[in-house]
């Protein structure tokens, strides 16, 4: 969303020839190391698929095996390398399938404009293309207001949900711009980096024009809220600058059966913060 801390800046190093030679991508100002493999999440040949969602073509990876466990990360700042310790952590139990959302990445940014059904229905073209089963899903931000979405639109088809840094949301509570002057002087390095992926970074001001449009105008509200029949993690930072508090506590009253997380001093991206103790209330959500 419109908070800026999602993600990272990209490093260099210098090969043994005195050439520049990337490192493997980070998420928008990050100031710690990739994940522990060192696993280029979101430009990784190796686990990198595509779906066909009618105008675009949806970029996904799929690591580990087991029961599918689709992982969608923060929108416009945000990057498949950012859930790097999430894929690190469910791929050693579940087949995690990691979305790169819609004008993220390598994902193409089409023509139709942003709804909350073309949102959904991107995420149902890549489960289609993976499994029919039904699969766990855990969002950030905007991937955690996808994953409400698509499990109010498809209750068959999501069997949990963890819903990271996205509480009620209503027109008006917030007003969203979206420059990619001022995003490319935050961090240079890593809009380099996330600009030679697209497809299309040439219309990307156009599509976060259209985005800025659908944010303004988003409602997740009871309506949506109460037709999630699945069990919902609600988690957020204490301190969330985007989805503040009672936002997340009134989204977590509102869904029919849901649990709360609420990490102490922690900002929008808590899971960057403090992941173990985000994680620590994943495992018994996930085992119950």
């Amino acid at each position: 969303m419109k908070a800026l801390i999602l993600s990272a800046t990209l490093a260099i190093s210098l090969n043994v020839s005195g050439q520049t030679k990337p490192l493997p991508p980070r998420h928008f100002m990050q100031v710690t190391t990739p994940s522990a493999g060192g696993i280029p999440y979101g430009n990784n040949p190796a686990a990198g698929k595509y779906a066909n969602a009618g105008d675009a073509k949806i970029y996904y990876e799929v690591y580990g095996k087991g029961e599918p466990f689709v992982v969608l990360h923060g929108g416009v700042y945000g990057s498949m390398q950012e859930m790097g310790r999430f894929i690190d952590s469910l791929a050693t139990r579940y087949r995690v399938i990691a979305v790169g959302t819609r004008g993220h990445g390598k994902s193409e940014i089409g023509r139709l404009p942003v709804t909350a059904e073309l949102k959904a229905n991107d995420i149902i073209a890549v489960i289609n293309a993976e499994t029919r089963d039904s699969v766990n899903i855990l969002g950030f931000s905007d991937g955690a207001y996808t994953g409400y979405i698509v499990a109010g639109m498809y209750p068959q088809r999501v069997k949990k949900l963890i819903a990271v840094g996205a509480g009620e949301q209503t027109p008006g509570l917030r007003k969203v711009i979206l420059d990619t002057k001022t995003a490319f002087k935050a961090d240079s390095a890593y809009w380099k980096q996330q600009l030679a992926l697209m497809p299309q970074p040439g219309r990307l001001q156009v599509y976060w024009d259209n985005l800025a449009d659908f944010y303004n105008s988003m409602e997740i509200s009871k309506k949506q809220f109460a037709i999630i029949k699945c069990p919902v993690l609600v988690m957020a930072g204490e301190r969330d600058q985007n989805a503040p508090l009672a936002t997340i506590i009134a989204a977590y009253q509102m869904i029919p059966n849901s649990q709360l997380s609420i990490i102490p001093n922690a900002p929008h991206p808590v899971f960057l913060v403090n992941f173990p103790a985000v994680w620590d209330s994943i495992v018994p959500f996930l085992n119950k």
